[in-house]
């Protein structure tokens, strides 16, 4: 798959236009979004600053603090006057290299309000905020000012005073598991701290999502209840209890609130991307969007381990055998994971014992990776760190020269270790422990994606800070895990339910991509007899709890630029009529639609590929039966098309009868409406071919 990054100036019409006016004034001071439905207010109300959000006049975020709190230093909580604002309008469109759209209108109204004490030392905060039609960005700017040089922040004041009554969708943070656990659904009352992005319904029905944009420098943010409806930036502490260490001038990511009068509208928000820099990288055609297969799945229903106790996985045969069957389905990549020296033994606790380099005995990397080249396949590297981060860094610049002499292109990384016990050795020696969303590990991060940049590598980070549209910046960072992904349904008890899938587009996917693994077709693989006797197989309650068509529908509904076929080879053979809408399906989009949904219910996702005509859609449902419709407006009119649907049969059932399944072909034009009858934890996966080029 090739990508097309053109002259941009040449190529898109862009139009800036820049309105500066200052004044000083201890007033309110408004921004609206160019629609004019999105209204924010600032205002320096006794002493403090605030803001607030309306979204067609209704209240999105009552009057709520701003500020922050410095150690050894006077901060910005309070004797605060608002001395001016500067407002400034922008309507531009930039290009994705790759992504769910190609294009990307970047349309907002814009203000920056300067706050300045009026007792104690001098001190100035800047808020510059942005609204756009789909929400509103902020965020903090400290300029160079001689009472404040190097800081240590200790509390981020920012608050959200959301509707009562709301109904939330989320996951605790500040937890063991960092981002994998299954998403609550409760009233927000209900929520002690929350991580982001949380999702949230009104009582009118108004939807939102709170998260953040462009997260460097600075610490993760989660959301924690401050008092009846009200919610406080909560950010990852360092080890010694300071949350930020900077110095000015500085900015803060972006805070953000997409809004939309219905679920479906957050799906077709860009505000995370926009509010992130350009890409810094150039050309980045080096990247390749595709579907990998891999030596993973069998690790984790057991048929394979990663290290020798066991079958080993990542031999050179075994290699060469997925390699073998990547290439004759016209896979791009082969992802190896246990192939390197320090899997033996019990290595969520002996990080320090990996080596990136050296392969243990029975895999020939140089072999494993010349033979893929000469199939036309890519070897996809794995670096599992178990959170030793010191050692990962150390030899980080090491490894990824040697991949690239290699022609490893992409390398999957990972940081399995219990939320706060990131391990940094500091200049002194001494063992830190950190968070996974901490300033530290954000730094490390994308320390990681630059200096895999340098040689032309991409990045997919498996338990990783949560995304906050950092591939716009940085276009080689081009997936990530970050939630309760497939691997659960192998030894997960309990694995994740039906609505698990139908969660997912409504919170963790409004960051961005997601490295999930779809594509499972032996939907209960705990039932099956050890590959070894001694290899005892996962408790039988782990299965996957969907359909053969849901597992389909998936590669359209829950995005990444990279779609692993995540089962064992000989499963797709087994299957081939349903494998085929694996080998078509692409991973790269020139468009994408919402169609219809309601969170943790059900979605549709119509897509059109970048190269080529061809458009497709996923539906998923959660644990109840559903029919939905699905309009095909978004065909080009007066064409006709050829429908490819695999969807589920009528008896079709998670529990009873998971493959059951249908697959047909019909014309269709755009004026027409699909009717898809969904089983319970079912779904439908369609392919649209314009007949006859007409």
């Amino acid at each position: 798959m090739k990508l097309v990054i053109g002259n941009l100036a040449a190529r898109i019409a862009a139009l800036c236009v820049l309105v500066c006016a200052p004044f000083s004034a201890a007033a309110d001071v408004t921004v609206a979004s160019p629609d004019g439905a999105v209204v924010v207010t600032l205002s320096d109300a006794g002493g403090e600053a605030n803001y607030s959000v309306t979204f067609h006049g209704e209240s999105v975020v009552g009057r709520s603090r701003l500020g922050m709190l410095f150690k050894d230093r006077e901060g910005f909580d309070r004797d605060l006057r608002l001395v001016s604002a500067r407002k400034a309008s922008s309507d531009t469109t930039w290009e994705q290299p790759w992504g769910e759209r190609r294009y990307v209108r970047n349309r907002y109204n814009e203000t920056l309000v300067e706050f300045a004490s009026v007792n104690g030392p001098s001190r100035r905060m800047n808020v510059r905020v942005r609204a756009y039609d789909d929400g509103v960005g902020f965020r903090y700017e400290i300029p160079k000012q001689k009472n404040i040089g190097k800081v240590n922040i200790i509390d981020e004041l920012t608050e959200f005073a959301l509707p009562h009554g709301s109904t939330a969708w989320w996951i605790p943070a500040r937890s063991w598991n960092r981002y994998e656990y299954l998403y609550k659904t409760t009233d927000i009352s209900e929520i002690i701290e929350a991580h982001t992005p949380m999702t949230l319904r009104a009582p009118t029905g108004m939807h939102m999502s709170i998260h953040e944009a462009a997260l460097v420098n600075y610490s993760g943010m989660a959301l924690k209840q401050s008092a009846a409806d009200r919610f406080k930036a909560d950010l990852a502490p360092w080890d010694d209890g300071i949350l930020v260490k900077t110095q000015t001038p500085f900015v803060t990511p972006w805070r953000t609130i997409e809004i939309s009068k219905n679920a479906v509208g957050l799906l077709n928000s860009d505000l995370i991307l926009n509010l992130n820099e350009p890409n810094k990288l150039g050309d980045v055609s080096w990247f390749k969007p595709g579907k990998y297969v891999g030596i993973w799945w069998a690790m984790h229903i057991r048929d394979r381990t990663w290290g020798h106790e066991g079958i080993h996985g990542a031999t050179t045969a075994e290699a060469k055998r997925y390699i073998d069957f990547a290439a004759k389905y016209g896979f791009d990549g082969v992802l190896v994971e246990g192939w390197n020296v320090g899997w033996d033994g019990d290595w969520f606790d002996n990080g320090d014992l990996f080596n990136f380099t050296k392969a243990f005995p029975d895999y020939d990397l140089k072999a494993v990776t010349d033979y893929a080249c000469k199939k036309g396949v890519r070897i996809i590297g794995h670096n599992e760190t178990s959170g030793a981060v010191t050692n990962y860094e150390k030899q980080m610049g090491a490894a990824f020269d040697l991949y690239k002499r290699l022609g490893i292109r992409m390398v999957k990384t990972g940081y399995v270790a219990n939320g706060g016990q990131i391990e940094r050795i500091d200049q002194k020696g001494i063992r830190r422990y950190e968070y996974h969303d901490g300033q530290f590990m954000v730094g490390h991060y994308l320390r990681v994606v630059q200096e895999a940049a340098k040689r032309y590598i991409s990045i997919d980070t498996h338990e990783p800070v949560k995304d906050t549209g950092l591939r716009r910046t940085y276009p080689n960072w081009v997936s990530r895990e970050g939630a309760r992904g497939q691997e659960y349904n192998a030894w997960g008890v309990p694995p994740n339910p039906p609505e698990h899938v139908a969660i997912l587009p409504f919170t963790r996917m409004l960051s961005g991509p997601m490295d999930y693994t779809p594509g499972i077709f032996d939907l209960e693989p705990n039932k099956r007899p050890p590959a070894r006797s001694d290899m005892p197989r996962n408790d039988p309650r782990s299965r996957v709890e969907s359909t053969l068509a849901q597992q389909l529908a998936l590669y359209v509904v829950l995005y990444s630029p990279i779609q692993m076929a995540a089962d064992l080879p000989e499963n797709y053979e087994k299957r081939p009529k349903a494998f085929q809408f694996i080998l078509d399906v692409p991973t790269d989009w020139s468009e994408s639609r919402a169609l219809n949904g309601e969170v943790g219910d059900f979605v549709t996702i119509a897509r059109k590929a970048r190269h080529g005509e061809d458009w497709y859609v996923g539906a998923i449902t959660d644990e109840n039966a559903r029919t939905l419709k699905a309009p095909l407006d978004f065909l080009d009119a007066g064409r006709i098309y050829k429908a490819e649907i695999y969807r589920d049969g009528p008896k079709a059932d998670w529990k009873t009868n998971p493959y059951d399944i249908v697959i047909e072909n019909r014309e269709v034009r755009s004026t027409d409406t699909l009717v898809l009858p969904l089983g319970p934890g079912g779904g439908a996966a369609i392919r649209f071919t314009p007949a006859n080029g007409k």
